[in-house]
């Protein structure tokens, strides 16, 4: 979370490929391929996302990890429980690109397991 003028911002994390990422910028608008298929923007806490980028991106290369200001996003948002007891927020519509504060490099170490780069 950022702190700006007395109000505290709550950052959400979504790990996208750098490719996808930059078809995007032009239009303004994100949509990852999942979300055809899902219906939503599957999205992370910071205190999250290490656990889902092991678990669901091991190893895998050219990833990158857009920190979402959750305020700025047009899309409605949802905290929801995929039944596992952990409540991760997913964006019901596309991503406008206004609402990315930071883009960061997202690759995993050499034994494949990623490490939170700084998010602030």
């Amino acid at each position: 979370m950022g702190f700006v003028g007395g109000v505290t911002l709550k950052r959400i994390l979504h790990i996208a490929s750098k490719e996808t990422w930059n078809e995007a910028l032009p239009g303004g608008y994100y949509t990852p391929e999942s979300y055809e298929s899902e219906g939503f923007i599957h999205c992370s806490t910071p205190e999250q996302v290490i656990e889902v980028a092991n678990h669901l991106f091991r190893a895998r290369r050219g990833l990158i990890l857009l920190v979402i200001e959750e305020d700025k996003v047009d899309s409605p948002v949802k905290y929801e429980d995929p039944g596992n007891g952990s409540f991760y927020p997913h964006i019901y519509g596309p991503l406008n690109i206004s609402a990315v504060v930071k883009v960061v490099a997202f690759e995993p170490l050499s034994n494949g397991c990623f490490a939170l780069p700084d998010i602030t």
